[in-house]
């Protein structure tokens, strides 16, 4: 296999609140490079870096809001949400857990600090990405994963640390999450020194984001805490070693290589679709989630 090199490394963006409730910095789309065409099917990353909420007898959050057309997944490294949608997903994760809730043909959701963690407060650290749908299904029924860490694969590396797969496979470990096209979604937890291979095809948008610690790609390219890795669309195989304990968020998925237009919480394939998704909001086709 040849080596999949990477492209850039982007530090994190001056961050701002979505809600009250997460602080975040954007890396897709809005960042040098990163956006949705070149990420495809990633077209929405979020990155909460680690922040102290105080406590508070409210829930800090965002209320309750349509998506129509892709899917929403949100890793949690610190801190507890709370979800609920119009279809009837929701629950709440903590550290670890994943919720993977695919919108299609549309919802109302809202989320939320979870209410017994929002009174003590405490560092808050998450992820929310937005990964496309493919034509055919993006007006398809709507449903829920909620994904536990206990039911995510762990590849042991030995005295390197280990491999959490939540979507797609290492090694032939195959993750829990159901996906509608080739997407992997694994977090690498490295001891400082630890080192680990990945091998995903050369047309594969490839990313990696330094959750805690530094590392080096390829021998080579150093990225702190905070950072985003962009690979290269050429090779397969790259290497991350660990100068400190580390977690990193390996991103990788095949490009759906459809037309994309987004218009706010609407992604589709045209402007005549983002229309009719505003009229079937309006006219309460996403059904009813009380605030």
């Amino acid at each position: 296999m040849t080596t999949k090199k990477v492209e850039i490394v982007i530090p994190p963006k001056a961050a701002h609140f979505v809600g009250d409730g997460f602080r975040v910095h954007n890396f897709i789309p809005s960042a040098q490079k990163l956006d949705m065409k070149r990420m495809d099917p990633f077209i929405m990353l979020d990155y909460n870096s680690k922040f102290h909420f105080n406590p508070s007898e409210t829930p800090k959050g965002v209320g309750v809001h349509p998506h129509r057309g892709f899917e929403t997944v949100t890793i949690a490294y610190q801190g507890k949400v709370e979800h609920h949608d119009s279809a009837g997903g929701g629950g709440i994760i903590g550290e670890g857990d994943v919720q993977w809730m695919t919108a299609a043909s549309g919802v109302l959701h809202k989320e939320y600090h979870e209410k017994e963690w929002s009174k003590q407060g405490g560092i808050f650290q998450m992820v929310q990405l937005w990964v496309n749908l493919p034509a055919k299904d993006k007006m398809s029924k709507p449903k829920y994963q909620a994904i536990s860490n206990s039911e995510m694969k762990k590849v042991d590396l030995d005295d390197n640390g280990f491999i959490e797969i939540i979507a797609g496979e290492y090694n032939e470990n195959k993750g829990p999450a159901f996906t509608f096209t080739p997407i992997n979604l694994m977090n690498a937890k490295l001891k400082s020194g630890g080192k680990a291979e990945f091998n995903f095809p050369a047309n594969f948008n490839t990313a990696a984001l330094v959750i805690e610690g530094n590392i080096i790609v390829n021998g080579e390219e150093k990225a702190p805490t905070n950072n985003f890795v962009l690979f290269k669309n050429e090779g397969e195989s790259f290497t991350i070693e660990a100068t400190e304990d580390s977690i990193i968020l390996i991103i990788s998925g095949e490009p759906i290589n459809e037309p994309i237009f987004p218009h706010g919480p609407f992604v589709m394939n045209s402007r005549e679709e983002i229309l009719q998704a505003f009229e079937d909001f309006n006219t309460g086709k996403f059904g009813y989630l009380e605030d």
